[in-house]
């Protein structure tokens, strides 16, 4: 069986506009969201230029006929007065190190009763010496006194008979006089044996190594068993009393403002805690090199102070009365430190300057300004001495 269909035209135009309906409605979406892409990027870019012309601390161009010169932030630092502080580095040392070693004959060490750290008294005996052979020599010595009496005692009872027999005639003034040395002979041996004997005993008192003066034992170089003499240097290095200090190393011109006496903080490199010292003695030379001296500055003991460890000190100078800038406005060359002022003119002026103390809050003109100029504090690189430019006070 045969079935036809048929097509009505209207109904198939009717279908192709409801097809295109679609693909409309998606064009006006995508010409939506285009818009709202170009509403979000005009407003971005108009944030950005209000944000960048937000700031007015310097404007780069004044307006009009002074659009070519450009504006420099100044500041007219005035003049304080600063309690004087000077920040030096330096190495710790024991203030009055002494070295012990064998002042004697020197011989084999039998034992060695302190170490390294140990706090000894004057006199503590620090190392033992083998002294079997000198023991020896010193009984020897000791006998050798008896022989010379025994032999003093006998010359002067010759000397007694002689003289009952000289009163009847049986000898002669000769023989008393010849008896008479004899005895004074034998008397001289005794004193000869016993002074022989004293100097063994001080020598074998030598032998042992002991400590001249109380004090921190820093260091111990000999161990039992080992030979010694006095050319085997130092044995051992005490710290007189445990006394410390800090050579600290001082510029030229800051070591005459220290003061003899002169209070200080030390601050030991690895650690936080602080120690006090004072000044104890200026370095009478300056190194030719480094053009610094030595302040010497005296410390109590402490455990966390090291001798030959680096630490940094500050120390309290005289007063000044000096302008105070931060280090932005402060530029160097091979002719030293200068600033740029700006005069009455508006125009940039190149001053030398000295430097004194630096610190947190900034650092101090020693000499060059007054603290009434007006000092350029930022981008003076950036100029040249005689330019012309728009001060803006800070």
């Amino acid at each position: 069986m045969n079935y036809e269909t048929r097509v009505d035209p209207a109904d198939t135009e009717d279908r192709i506009i409801l097809d295109d309906e679609p693909m409309a409605e998606e064009k006006r979406q995508r010409r939506k969201r285009m818009w709202i892409v170009l509403a979000i990027l005009l407003a971005g870019a108009l944030i950005a230029a209000l944000m960048l012309a937000g700031g007015d601390d310097e404007v780069a161009f004044a307006p009009g006929e002074n659009a070519t010169v450009p504006a420099v932030t100044v500041l007219a630092p005035g003049a304080g007065t600063l309690q004087g502080a000077i920040n030096a580095t330096g190495t710790l040392a024991a203030r009055r190190e002494i070295p012990v070693g064998a002042v004697g004959e020197g011989g084999r060490v039998v034992s060695v009763p302190v170490d390294a750290g140990d706090w000894v008294r004057q006199g503590q005996v620090l190392a033992v010496i083998d002294r079997s052979v000198q023991s020896q020599q010193e009984s020897a010595q000791a006998a050798q006194i008896d022989v010379a009496q025994a032999d003093a005692d006998l010359a002067q009872a010759n000397l007694d008979r002689a003289l009952q027999l000289v009163e009847r005639g049986f000898i002669s003034q000769a023989d008393i006089d010849r008896l008479t040395a004899t005895r004074d002979a034998a008397v001289a041996r005794v004193s000869v044996a016993r002074a022989q004997l004293g100097e063994r005993r001080a020598r074998n008192a030598q032998l042992n190594i002991v400590a001249p003066a109380a004090g921190l034992v820093l260091t111990r170089n000999v161990e039992p068993g080992q030979v010694v003499s006095p050319g085997s240097g130092a044995l051992f290095t005490i710290a007189r009393g445990g006394e410390m200090e800090l050579l600290a190393r001082i510029g030229e011109a800051e070591l005459n403002s220290v003061d003899v006496g002169a209070v200080g903080t030390v601050t030991p490199v690895g650690g936080e805690e602080q120690f006090s010292c004072t000044v104890w003695q200026k370095s009478p030379v300056v190194d030719e090199q480094t053009r610094q001296g030595t302040a010497r500055c005296a410390l109590s003991y402490d455990p966390a102070l090291r001798p030959g460890g680096f630490a940094s000190i500050e120390l309290a100078s005289e007063t000044v009365v000096a302008p105070r800038l931060p280090e932005s406005a402060i530029l160097s060359d091979e002719a030293g430190s200068y600033v740029y002022i700006v005069d009455e003119n508006d125009t940039v002026v190149r001053r030398p300057i000295e430097v004194g103390m630096i610190s947190d809050e900034g650092i101090v003109v020693a000499s060059g300004l007054t603290g009434n100029e007006r000092v350029v504090l930022r981008a003076g690189g950036f100029l040249t001495e005689g330019e012309a430019v728009r001060p803006v006070t800070e």
